[in-house]
């Protein structure tokens, strides 16, 4: 009889626990979401530190569509991505959009690594902190954000990205005055 109320007591015990870590997951990805940044909210300024040494300042670009990506070297879809968006970035750049890669908390000597190997030319925002991640509520990476000229974020995509899809959404947040002239395809 004291070895069932044992069991029973530890059985008890165990799926009080797991009850508990489920209600708490629950409520940390419930909480994560709501600080989400999502289409239709001003994107959120920060200031940065490139990989070159410059300092950015995401208002810096207001007039310009801003494909912000969040990525790390580590990442397979990033390394994936990459190429395309230096691609993109060369057909856009001198049409009103610009590249902005985040990398998060990751040393200089990987990420300088990478960009060499990739032969990127846009600008790699180090987030050393994490704060801007934080600020945009980035879970898995790569995220993009795409805001348009007046600072809003048109759209969130969570996911890796082909070149069409690149070329299709700096399209999307192209300032119209740069869309003058341009056959669309």
């Amino acid at each position: 009889m004291k070895k069932t109320k044992g069991r029973l007591l530890l059985r008890t015990s165990i799926l009080m626990l797991f009850v508990a870590g489920l209600i708490y997951a629950i409520y940390q990805s419930y909480s994560k979401d709501s600080d989400m940044i999502t289409a239709g909210d001003k994107a959120p300024d920060f200031q940065l530190q490139t990989l070159d040494g410059n300092t950015i300042q995401l208002s810096d670009y207001r007039g310009q569509g801003v494909f912000l990506n969040f990525w790390a070297t580590y990442c397979p879809p990033c390394k994936e991505e990459m190429p395309y968006m230096e691609s993109q970035y060369q057909k856009f750049k001198d049409k009103g959009v610009t590249v902005l890669a985040v990398d998060l908390g990751e040393p200089k000597i990987p990420v300088k690594r990478f960009v060499d190997k990739y032969e990127l030319t846009f600008p790699i925002p180090m987030d050393k902190n994490e704060s801007v991640m934080d600020a945009y509520g980035v879970g898995p990476i790569p995220v993009t954000f795409l805001i348009n000229k007046n600072g809003v974020v048109e759209d969130r995509i969570t996911a890796g990205l082909t070149e069409s899809d690149i070329r299709k959404y700096m399209k999307q947040i192209q300032p119209e005055d740069y869309q003058k002239g341009e056959a669309l395809d």
